[in-house]
């Protein structure tokens, strides 16, 4: 990104915390190799966990939407013990892939790379009824049903996409059984949407979302939200917090939200860096 339109780097966080979810690959285009090549785009990510790093980051969750994508996650997970990965076809992937009959092939892949060390969630998946409506809606849920069961599997975490499906995702969840570790990435709902999540044992991701004027009740759900259960991200490069909103995102700018929901729980920001950093390692195993 050029960098008159980066933010400049934060105050430093008091205690090291862990971005739950980033998109670090959206800096390099087509991460297309061969076997035996070095994967584009790494040195572009290790400099953005570098500046993240001199902020109080320790790591990141790198997080695909489909196959190449998450390999490029587990291919950056290998190089940087920064990262951990997480592989998924996105929701709004499944109903391409579906319609092009490649979709079991897709899941085929996700499944395999699950399989490697430094990956340790499927995500993201999930359901998304803002971009897919009518006859995607049922590949859509097939993808989501066959992403919990390969987390399940290989006994890793779930991280959920979730927009305007808050009801059905925590149906489909009940129905077939949620993993153990489940997290709601960039939680969306409101404070009975979230208790709900809670009572069910999930895990709640708040990203820069939650600074907005316009977000009230991400707040109000925050403050519902059991300390032991609460996540830090950035989506990058979307979802930049404020002061910032509208320019790009990174996992730098990590404190800024996390200083914004200390300030509306009314607690240190030690205090809370180590709580999400201990529920991290919970959900997702040592970085290092």
């Amino acid at each position: 990104m050029p960098e008159a339109e980066r933010p400049p780097l934060p105050e430093p966080l008091p205690f090291p915390v862990h971005d739950d979810h980033t998109h670090l690959n959206f800096a390099a285009e087509e991460p297309v190799w061969a076997e035996d090549e070095e994967p584009p785009g790494i040195a572009e990510a290790r400099a953005e966990l570098d500046a993240a790093e001199s902020v109080g980051i320790a790591g990141v969750v790198q997080v695909g939407t489909n196959a190449r994508d998450s390999r490029w996650a587990a291919a950056l997970a290998e190089r940087d013990d920064r990262v951990l990965a997480a592989v998924a076809l996105h929701p709004n992937e499944a109903p391409r892939l579906a319609a092009r009959g490649r979709l079991e092939e897709a899941l085929a892949d996700i499944d395999a790379l699950a399989a490697q060390p430094r990956v340790r969630a499927i995500g993201e998946t999930g359901l998304d009824f803002f971009r897919t409506e009518g006859e995607g809606l049922a590949p859509q849920r097939a993808s989501f049903e066959a992403h919990i069961e390969i987390a399940k599997r290989h006994g890793i975490a779930l991280q959920i996409h979730d927009r305007d499906a808050h009801d059905a995702i925590l149906e489909v969840l009940e129905t077939v059984g949620a993993p153990e570790r489940t997290v709601l990435h960039c939680f969306s709902g409101d404070a009975e949407v979230a208790r709900r999540c809670v009572d069910a044992g999930y895990y709640l991701s708040f990203a820069g979302t939650v600074t907005f004027k316009n977000a009230p009740r991400l707040r109000e759900a925050l403050a519902v939200t059991p300390l032991d259960r609460i996540l830090v991200e950035t989506d990058a490069p979307f979802l930049t917090p404020e002061p910032y909103r509208g320019r790009p995102n990174a996992p730098y700018l990590v404190p800024h939200t996390l200083r914004r929901m200390a300030a509306e729980l009314g607690m240190d920001l030690a205090e809370l860096g180590r709580q999400v950093h201990a529920n991290a390692i919970r959900v997702y195993g040592a970085w290092v």
